[in-house]
Formats: structure tokens, sequence, C-alpha cells
């Protein structure tokens, strides 16, 4: 994106904006909301606009790195695999098919990880229906 970059997790999406050297915390504006975002550095505004879906709004925070780099992070409302984000707000900075198609693989394996704790998927591969989280095994017996 113009101001840095965003990815995503099961749980959270990050923002990495990049902000001029030297700006202090008291610089910065920044205001998050359910579904909402609005980021101001100085009194110019880097980031603003409403979200691809809702957050919680007390679980987000931003902390000012290297008094250069804005990183915020939003707590999603929904946590499932199948909640991929395809654009940070509401028809802007979407991501391309190709990395679209990356977050939505590494969310699936990412559920994978987490319904079965014991087993190793770091260097798993995954092809097939994975879109929308992939397949459900939960009404399989164990």
């Amino acid at each position: 994106t113009p101001w840095g970059r965003w990815y995503q997790t099961l749980e959270e999406v990050f923002f990495e904006v990049r902000v001029p050297p030297g700006t202090r915390a008291k610089d910065v504006s920044c205001s998050l909301r359910s579904r909402h975002i609005a980021l101001a550095v100085r009194g110019q505004e880097l980031l603003q606009g409403k979200l691809f879906d809702s957050t919680v709004t007390d679980e987000g925070t931003w902390t000012l790195e290297d008094r250069q780099l804005i990183r915020i992070v939003l707590m999603k409302t929904n946590r499932d695999a199948g909640n991929c984000w395809t654009s940070l707000l509401e028809n802007e900075y979407a991501a391309d098919p190709w990395v679209q198609d990356q977050m939505q693989r590494k969310l699936t394996l990412e559920r994978f990880q987490r319904e079965n704790p014991g087993f190793d998927f770091s260097g798993a591969e995954i092809s097939g229906n994975y879109s929308k989280g992939g397949p459900d095994f939960s009404s399989l017996e164990k």
C-alpha cells in the first residue's frame, strides 16, 4: 500500500504504517472502532475508512516503533479460517488474487494446526479445496 502493509492470522489483522523518522507518540492520532479506523500523524491523514469486517474494539492497539513505524493490531470478531479478509477496508487495499490465495492457504493451515495440536504443519503444502477455511472434519469420529 502507499502507507505500508497489512496481513492477518485467524484471530488478528496487522497494519504496519511507515511514518516520518522522528515521529513521537504525541504526534499520532489513532481511532480504532469495531468497523472503522482513522490514523493521522501531525494532522496529516494516513489511513481512514470502514474496515472489511468487524473487530473487537477494546482489543485494538497501536504502538510506535523506532519512531518510524506504527504497528496496529486488531482482534477479529469472526475468528474462523473462512473469514479471510480480502481487503483491509471496504473496497480499498484489496489483496491481489495470488496474495489472497496465499493468505487463505495460511489461515487454513493455521486452522488445521489448532485442531490438531500434536501435529506439525509448518512445512505442509495445501492444495485442493481450502477456500473458506477448507473442508470441515468436525463431524468425523475420533
